[in-house]
């Protein structure tokens, strides 16, 4: 066994071992509908936006960080039976 390959052998048994090479991905949870709002608001505390532009109807303080997912805010407003976003403002069950 050469210099070489003695070294490159070292070198990828160390990052085997300290798990360099590849990481195992974290697996994103699944998009799901809610019955309700509270059921929502169980997992999402101040609510989920379709998009991180979209901003609170309200006359007094706006509701900030939701959660954004848009395949959660359409399992949830628009389709059939769903109506969670009340005010369509790109936000369902915005909570404060």
């Amino acid at each position: 066994m050469t210099a070489r390959t003695r070294t490159a052998a070292v070198l990828g048994g160390v990052l085997l071992a300290t798990g360099v090479v590849a990481p195992p991905a974290a697996a994103a949870p699944a998009a799901r509908a809610y019955a309700t709002c509270s059921a929502l608001n169980a997992v999402y505390p101040r609510g989920v936006a379709v998009s991180s532009s979209s901003r609170d109807r309200t006359t007094g303080t706006p509701v900030r960080g939701f959660a954004v997912s848009r395949a959660v805010y359409q399992l949830n407003d628009g389709a059939p039976n769903r109506d969670l976003d009340r005010d369509d403002d790109g936000i369902v069950c915005e909570r404060r």
